[in-house]
């Protein structure tokens, strides 16, 4: 296929066939350029990073599962620079164009893959997700996405950014497929939609609700209902006491230092080219105190523990997945990064906590634009939530 809307890294388009008779056989897909693909340089959204470095000689836990899967893999997408952004524009190879929003950002740092499969280029496509990095271009480009349970899945041969929060995950524009890809990837089948493996119970996250945009609640409220009439049961609750803002800052505060961390050596060694957003953000990084990373490991245990209170097996938590639909491409950083932090606030607690989260598109757009809800299920859940996504598709 060709790519008319620059999803895909130059030169990256290989096509390596998966397993015949796979459970994916008949599946394309591609893969975020943060993934090791044998005798294919891994860029990670930089034109310094491959510089002096060997090219793979074999490919990803991630890429290899699928290849075994039977997924044919189609090429490497575009990503934020070392996935350190949340809009999707790359300053080196530009920004994917959004079908779904047109004139608007995918969403990052798994721009190019959530922007090929909402194209149709693909049948899914991987990402990674350490600050929200799935789950707000499934969200502003209206697919299932999901970031799974933390230290679940072996990610070896992906490009690490800040270990403590990073993830894989996985894009899908229909839950047959996305349930496919996901007993694949999870190594686990997922439960049937017949209610009863099924969560019993739904938590509705009132102050993330309160926190979005007012079209954007009122849009999500159907899905709602349908996520109600599945589990039989739901009540309101405050997911974040100590507040939205407090639990943003934490994670602001932990996943930049591990980034700089992560590329001290390179930025020592090689003195990288950057986007402004992305040198300031490692620059900030390199400069928050011991005192500062103290605190926030702190909030860190206390996101835990409140999550952990809240979901008990057989019970799950629905929230806004952004706090809007995708912004405009192309807006100076004086407009970008106060809806940067907004984003952080719904999607910190993915970083801090580890559990698992889907977004789920449901058909749900505020005035053209696709907005997505979320659900979050308590560590080791990751299928069951995929089955509610199954679940739910089927009562649209």
């Amino acid at each position: 296929m060709t790519d008319d809307i620059g999803a895909f890294v130059p030169g990256s388009r290989v096509r390596l066939e998966g397993r015949a008779g796979g459970p994916l056989s008949g599946l394309t897909f591609a893969a975020k350029d943060l993934f090791d693909v044998a005798g294919v340089p891994t860029g990670g959204g930089n034109h310094d990073w491959p510089t002096g470095r060997p090219v793979p000689t074999r490919h990803a836990w991630a890429i290899q599962t699928l290849l075994d899967g039977g997924a044919t893999l189609i090429g490497k997408t575009i990503t934020d620079e070392v996935s350190l952004g949340i809009l999707g524009e790359n300053a080196f190879d530009g920004t994917p164009v959004n079908v779904r929003a047109p004139g608007r950002v995918p969403g990052g740092s798994s721009s190019g893959s959530a922007a090929a499969v909402a194209a149709g280029i693909c049948d899914t496509a991987l990402g990674t997700d350490t600050g929200g990095s799935v789950r707000v271009p499934a969200s502003f480009c209206g697919l299932y996405g999901i970031r799974p349970t933390h230290g679940r899945l072996d990610l070896a041969g992906m490009l690490p950014q800040a270990p403590t929060s990073d993830t894989m995950g996985w894009f899908a524009r229909d839950a047959e497929t996305f349930a496919r890809v996901s007993s694949v990837m999870l190594g686990e089948a997922i439960p049937p939609a017949n209610g009863r493996a099924l969560p019993t119970k739904l938590i509705v996250a009132v102050d993330a609700f309160g926190f979005a945009d007012a079209d954007v609640a009122e849009a999500l409220q159907p899905m709602v209902r349908r996520l109600a009439s599945i589990t039989g049961s739901s009540r309101e609750e405050i997911m974040a006491p100590q507040g939205l803002s407090v639990w943003a800052r934490a994670q602001r505060t932990l996943q930049p230092h591990e980034a700089f961390n992560t590329f001290r050596a390179w930025l020592d060694q090689g003195n990288p080219r950057f986007a402004f957003s992305v040198a300031r953000a490692l620059v900030m990084g390199s400069m928050i105190p011991e005192s500062e990373r103290t605190w926030a490991n702190l909030m860190r245990q206390e996101v835990r523990g409140r999550l952990k209170h809240l979901l008990p097996p057989g019970t799950i938590l629905c929230l806004p997945t952004t706090p809007f639909p995708a912004p405009l491409r192309g807006q100076p950083l004086s407009v970008l990064d106060p809806l940067r932090d907004r984003i952080t606030c719904l999607c910190a607690h993915g970083g801090l906590a580890g559990f698992p989260q889907v977004n789920l598109p449901g058909a749900v757009t505020v005035d053209g634009l696709p907005v997505g809800l979320s659900i979050i299920g308590n560590r080791g859940s990751d299928a069951g939530l995929v089955a509610v996504a199954r679940a739910l598709e089927g009562k649209i």
